[in-house]
């Protein structure tokens, strides 16, 4: 396994970019990114395919859903798939289970989101950098998170 030179976990943007412009690729396992974990329980780890810092990479998450767990009904700026690795999730009216592939379009609504009794561990891949939640209808943001992740990022890489 490849670890991170740096023992707070997972490498700033500016790391990532000295090293792929160094070697033109790096490797590394999820066990090597920083966990953020939401108020709601979920545990989300993510990187940005090509240089972390550009807009237009895109943005990849492995999250696990605890049992139970419920997310707003919501949408995001950008497209998006999402792939049950582990256990089920409903979405909306429709249950998904492992193996179950679901690709949503920019700016459409979806949810909410409900973890089976098992909980679920979905990897989503978005199109860009434009993937944090956006509230939709009288939900207001709660259950989302995003802003959670957003700064834990802006911290790492600003200081």
């Amino acid at each position: 396994m490849t670890k991170s030179t740096q023992s707070n976990g997972q490498k700033t943007d500016a790391e990532a970019r000295a090293e792929l412009s160094r070697k033109g690729h790096m490797a590394f396992s999820w066990d090597d990114l920083d966990e953020v974990t939401l108020p709601t329980g979920i545990q989300t780890r993510m990187y940005r395919v090509g240089m972390p810092d550009q807009p237009g990479s895109p943005t990849v998450f492995k999250a696990y859903y605890p049992p139970h767990c419920t997310v707003e009904a919501h949408t995001h700026d950008c497209d998006y798939t999402e792939i049950i690795l582990e256990g089920s999730q409903r979405v909306g009216a429709t249950w998904h289970h492992a193996g179950d592939i679901r690709v949503g379009l920019a700016n459409r609504g979806y949810g909410p989101l409900v973890a089976g009794p098992e909980g679920a561990t979905v990897l989503f891949l978005f199109a860009d950098g434009r993937w944090p939640a956006i509230t939709i209808g009288n939900n207001d943001g709660s259950t989302l998170g995003s802003e959670v992740i957003t700064a834990h990022f802006e911290r790492k890489n600003t200081g």
